[in-house]
Parts: structure tokens; sequence; C-alpha cells
């Protein structure tokens, strides 16, 4: 039985730094859950296969099931507690999934939003991924409620809106008064 101490390890969650010993089969999910309660991370399969558990990880969706806390030290984490820094606004593809009806039951949209987050940030501004294209994004997420229908629909959705331009922000003189 070894019996030397685990070395501290650091993570950047949520842009955060977190101090803290794990032990060498710690898994990341059980790190984000259990030692730093961010709960929206959930665990269905423990095996990688359901998507419950993607966050990412150095802006990469990964499944964190399967991603030693160890070898992520020193990485940027983003759990969906991170996604959005606007005072708890919904981001424009939870705000697309929640007008598609893309959510049902909840339990797999937190992995589902950080997993397709990452495609919605690739396309190119006003346009959208084909139904094809966003099906192959949802490989490895398990949906049992939606018939992932809606879902694509809510990533169209939030793809095709346009960006908010510097003068969507502005509030005219007149109004402002």
């Amino acid at each position: 039985m070894d019996l030397t101490p685990a070395p501290t390890l650091t993570l950047h969650v949520n842009g955060r730094p977190e101090e803290f010993a794990a032990r060498p089969s710690e898994l990341l999910v059980e790190r984000l859950r259990d030692g730093l309660g961010l709960t929206g991370t959930k665990v269905g399969c423990d095996t990688g296969q359901c998507g419950t558990c993607v966050v990412r990880l150095d802006g990469r969706s990964v499944k964190s099931c399967l991603v030693l806390t160890a070898s992520a030290a020193g990485s940027e984490v983003t759990t969906i507690e991170g996604v959005s820094d606007r005072g708890g606004e919904l981001t424009g593809l939870q705000e697309a999934l929640r007008q598609e009806h893309g959510t049902q039951c909840g339990f797999c949209t937190p992995g589902m939003v950080m997993a397709l987050g990452e495609l919605v940030e690739n396309t190119a501004p006003g346009t959208a991924p084909t139904e094809p294209e966003i099906r192959e994004w949802l490989t490895g997420n398990l949906c049992r409620c939606t018939g992932y229908h809606s879902v694509v629909r809510g990533v169209q959705r939030a793809c095709a809106a346009p960006a908010p331009s510097a003068a969507d922000s502005v509030v005219p003189a007149a109004e402002g008064r």
C-alpha cells in the first residue's frame, strides 16, 4: 500500500483555478460532481456511451467519465454551469433548444449543449449545418425523450440566427431617456 501523498493538481474550471489532491484513478466527472459540486455534469452509463458527462476540455468536447483527473491537470474545463457569463441567461443554443422543445426531461441536455456548442461555435455565422452533420455530432449522446428531431431543429435555429452586432446593444438616445 503506497502512502505517498497525492500531488496537488490544478484545473481551471469555468474560469477559476481549483487546486486539490486526486487519487490516480479519479475520473474527471467525479472531481466535477463530488469534489466541486458541479452536478450539471451527469453520470449516466460510466462507459462513455451516453454523453451525459460531456464537458469542454481546452475547448474540445470530451466525455468526462473517460478522462482521469490527473491527465487534465493544468487544463481549462468548462461545464454546463460555465457556458454563460451573462447573469444566467440562456446561450443561443440553449434558447433554440428550448424553443424547439429539444430538452424534454433534460437529463441529457447538459451533455448535448456541451457537445453541440462546439459545433455551433465552429459554424459560420448565419449558416446552419445539415441534418446529417448535426446527427453526426450527436453520435454518442443518447436521448430517450426527443427522438433528436427537435434537437436537430434547435441546432439549425441556433446556427442560422444572425450574430448580435455592436449596434444591437446600443440604446438609441430617445429610448434611453
